[in-house]
């Protein structure tokens, strides 16, 4: 998942301010959110919560360009979803005569959208949890983003508008997140809570979850290329360092079969980084997070990329698709030189919320599925049907000694079909 920069690893004093901050607003409410966002953010205005008026104002204020990217890309992240949607389906089967199981999905009624700010406004985050929150279906979408140094962040609340958020808060931090999950006179609670975040972030989805869902937990942007000699070493050095520039804690991984490839890159990468904008956490990152490892066959580096499980896998090599075969644990494929990590991160329409630190061995990342319950039913017509189920009920569960579960079976098919009831003679006659 995505991690604003600056967000090292969870600090000593990390998880204890956050838990100070969650108990205090579930005891105080909307004058604990208020004081802890002038105290982090120096902003406390009369409502966090975005009317229709400055809301069309903020949008109205942003250059029309940059208007039309994010309806493009909002078109794309809305498009995928969309058809993720349509491979869900609804059904019901008679696994019996007169027995009914059937299937459906069903929105969740509330969700939380935190778009982080901090040195990096993502934009992009509110097209991918917004955006896929309103396909799924959910009625009601409350998105938080917080003040950058006291102005509004403007491109990100015209996303978030755009992207069909239902109320927009300018509020950041635990303060935020805690406020979604718990609820306050002010902010009503939501089911599930979605979108990257700082360390602060991150651990308050953590406490949170249990009393909330969420969508996963959140760690470092990591990146990892698996080259051959046919790469270009130019490109590839470009797209290691521009997921560094996440966080200096951010890992960027080559493994390479051909050596040629992997020194040049790495020429490169030192060429590069002194003039980056964003070196100052692009540099530790590579510096401290950064690898390169060289195998001998490109299939060796596909299995040494496996034993990663990273979020994003960029694929370089003379036969790329290759991976979908060879690869089962990466958050996010990218294949081939005319593919990059930074499409999937803001333009081409996959969701970058994408699981990290290993996760992706266990989980995808998140998806129109995430925002929707998929429930079962049952109903049984047939008291033929129901006699059997009772009798197989009654046996089944008293190998397991749940006696109470076995008299549920019992009873049907004593009143249905006349069996005997010992522990209620005459309760029904034959």
């Amino acid at each position: 998942m995505k991690t604003p920069a600056g967000s090292a690893g969870k600090g000593p004093d990390v998880a204890e301010v956050v838990a100070t901050v969650i108990a205090d607003v579930e005891a105080r409410g909307d004058e604990a959110v208020r004081e802890y966002s002038e105290k982090f953010d120096n902003w406390s205005p009369p409502s966090f919560r975005l009317d229709p008026e400055q809301i069309e104002r903020i949008v109205a204020g942003v250059d029309r360009q940059v208007i039309d990217d994010i309806r493009t890309v909002q078109r794309n992240v809305g498009d995928f979803a969309r058809r993720q949607l349509e491979s869900l389906h609804d059904f019901e089967v008679e696994t019996l005569p007169g027995v009914y199981l059937g299937q459906r999905s069903i929105p969740v009624s509330a969700a939380g959208a935190y778009v982080p700010g901090g040195r990096y406004p993502l934009v992009a985050s509110a097209h991918m949890t917004v955006v896929t929150a309103k396909v799924a279906g959910v009625p009601r979408v409350a998105a938080c983003t917080p003040p950058i140094r006291g102005e509004v962040p403007a491109a990100t609340v015209a996303a978030m508008h755009l992207a069909g958020a239902d109320e927009i808060y300018l509020l950041g931090g635990v303060q935020a997140v805690a406020a979604l999950a718990l609820g306050t006179p002010s902010i009503a609670k939501v089911d599930l809570l979605a979108g990257p975040g700082n360390a602060y972030v991150a651990e308050a989805k953590r406490r949170l979850f249990g009393r909330v869902g969420i969508d996963l937990f959140a760690g470092p942007t990591e990146i990892l290329i698996v080259a051959d000699d046919t790469a270009d070493p130019f490109i590839v050095a470009v797209d290691l360092l521009s997921q560094a520039e996440h966080g200096p804690d951010s890992p960027a991984i080559l493994v390479c079969s051909s050596e040629r490839v992997a020194r040049a890159a790495l020429a490169h990468v030192e060429a590069l980084l002194p003039d980056l904008p964003t070196n100052d956490y692009a540099g530790p990152a590579w510096r401290d997070h950064g690898q390169i490892i060289v195998t001998g066959t490109t299939d060796e580096a596909f299995a040494v990329a496996n034993g990663f499980a990273a979020e994003h896998v960029q694929v370089l090599t003379a036969e790329p698709r290759r991976a979908l075969a060879l690869m089962h644990d990466y958050g996010a494929l990218f294949l081939g030189e005319a593919t990059c990590v930074s499409y999937g991160d803001k333009v081409i329409g996959t969701n970058h919320t994408l699981p990290t630190r290993g996760a992706a061995r266990y989980t995808g990342g998140l998806w129109v599925g995430k925002y929707l319950k998929t429930v079962t039913y049952q109903e049984v017509t047939s008291r033929e049907s129901s006699v059997e189920l009772g009798r197989l009920c009654g046996r089944a569960a008293r190998v397991e000694l749940f006696e109470g579960h076995a008299r549920s079976g019992d009873v049907r098919a004593a009143k249905y079909a006349g069996d005997p009831l010992p522990w209620a003679a005459g309760q029904y006659n034959a």
